[in-house]
């Protein structure tokens, strides 16, 4: 069961972003490499909730005395199979994933000298993630929705009671795996946004999306529909999208903007993200806002601090 705090903290955010909007953090792994972590291993970030979990609470500070009001856990690759194949059982997989909020939670109360309200929202990644082979970015895993469904559930039950304020159901790639998520959600009652990762007005499998956001508009457990990893450039297109098709307010959280070159193993180009395309996203319907790779606490300092200029929608 979840506990009061959760509850309260959901009932707390809602009622933020019906006034204005509130600031997420950024890309965790992109923090946690800029520190000098390996995170290539298929856990990836969630490899450091078992072998240096003092290092994503430190992470997790450093976005909060940038500004940010919400942090998203550690849990995006973390999955029960991911642990087993690590060594972990049963138990101390579950201990892992519950960790990931506990972590957050510890630094969101570690700074006295913060004002305002700060969230947990706990990280739900898709099945791709787990995979570890960037068909997350693809959506073309050949499961059916109860396939989904029965992986997703055990994960999604532990995380749910685990005490973040909100689940962040994130970058989701297929109409099949938001069918599957919504259903869960929906029987274990939990709060939860929805992000999909899109490109030119489709899901990664090629499905409209304004079909897809529109299957969010009846489930009450969802309190924000959007987007996040997807081009800077193409996210106010996609928050109007959501909010229109939804009847929800949005969230988006997307890239920096640059590319990933393959072939060099490096990214290339300049950064598009930053606060004039965030007050755009806020006057399409955005209401949590913050970024996801390569955006970094400096970035999300400059949302935070034009934040009370933003025009509402």
């Amino acid at each position: 069961m979840r506990d009061d705090r959760a509850v309260t903290g959901v009932t707390d955010l809602a009622r933020a972003i019906a006034v204005g909007p509130v600031i997420l953090d950024g890309g965790l792994a992109t923090l946690l490499e800029a520190h000098g972590h390996d995170l290539s291993s298929a856990l990836w970030s969630a490899r450091l909730l078992v072998e240096d979990p003092g290092a994503i609470t430190a992470a997790h500070r450093e976005y909060f005395r940038a500004g940010a009001q919400v942090a998203i856990t550690a849990s995006y690759q973390a999955s029960l199979p991911g642990f087993a194949a690590i060594g972990l059982g049963r138990v101390a997989a579950e201990q892992a994933l519950r960790r990931s909020v506990d972590l957050a939670r510890t630094a969101a109360a570690g700074d006295p000298a913060a004002s305002g309200p700060r969230w947990v929202a706990t990280s739900v990644g898709p099945y791709g993630a787990a995979l570890a082979d960037g068909s997350e970015y693809r959506g073309d895993y050949g499961l059916t929705v109860r396939q989904l469904r029965e992986w997703h559930r055990p994960r999604l039950e532990i995380l749910a009671d685990a005490g973040g304020d909100v689940l962040a159901i994130e970058t989701i790639p297929c109409q099949a795996e938001v069918e599957a998520l919504l259903t869960e959600l929906q029987a274990l009652n939990a709060p939860a946004w929805l992000s999909l990762t899109c490109r030119d007005g489709r899901t990664r499998a090629g499905e409209r999306v304004d079909d897809v956001f529109a299957m969010a508009a009846d489930v009450d457990q969802v309190i924000a529909v959007g987007v996040n990893c997807v081009d800077s450039a193409q996210a106010a297109d996609l928050v109007a999208a959501a909010s229109e098709n939804s009847g929800k307010p949005a969230v988006v959280y997307p890239n920096s903007g640059e590319d990933w070159d393959a072939g060099a193993r490096a990214w290339a180009g300049r950064p598009t993200f930053g606060p004039d395309d965030a007050a755009e996203w806020v006057a399409c319907g955005a209401r949590l806002v913050g970024g996801c790779c390569r955006v970094g606490p400096r970035a999300i300092r400059k949302l935070a601090r034009s934040a009370p200029g933003w025009p509402l929608l």
